[in-house]
């Protein structure tokens, strides 16, 4: 991965993490040691799904460019559809407490928009390419010798 998109990675990836801390800490106290459990899961779960969609995005930007913006659109609705996919799967679970757990993911991943949002508007990324200099002292020689001669 470019450093762009390490950095764009580490800066949604930290907030995410801290919040999912924070909300088994929270969870641990209020709901026990299942709550705590569920706030871990759900915290993973965001960070793996969230983290596997910024790569993806990030391939099709070098590969597709042209597909960018409808590949990020279907990637965040599918990612939310799953998460509540996940939601739904865990909702009587005896392994975790399930409020924890759905709170955390919903937390988790507003937060991780959030932070990714906050990255990219901060991120210099160039959307032109520079030319080299080469390239450009070339370019200006050419246009110099092709005016008019009058």
């Amino acid at each position: 991965m470019p450093s762009n998109d390490v950095r764009i990675l580490a800066q949604a990836a930290v907030p995410t993490a801290a919040v999912g801390a924070i909300a088994a800490a929270v969870s641990g106290v209020v709901a026990g040691g299942k709550g705590a459990i569920g706030a871990g899961v759900a915290t993973v779960i965001v960070l793996l799904f969230m983290g596997l969609g910024l790569y993806v995005l990030q391939r099709t930007a070098k590969s597709l460019p042209h597909l960018f913006q409808a590949m990020g659109l279907m990637l965040y609705a599918a990612q939310i559809l799953l998460l509540f996919v996940f939601v739904a799967a865990f909702k009587h679970t005896t392994l975790f407490n399930p409020r924890a757990f759905a709170l955390t993911l919903v937390a988790g991943t507003l937060t991780w928009i959030a932070a990714q949002t906050r990255a990219h508007m901060k991120s210099k990324i160039l959307y032109v390419e520079p030319d080299s200099s080469s390239d450009a002292s070339s370019r200006d020689e050419k246009s110099h010798k092709s005016g008019h001669s009058s």
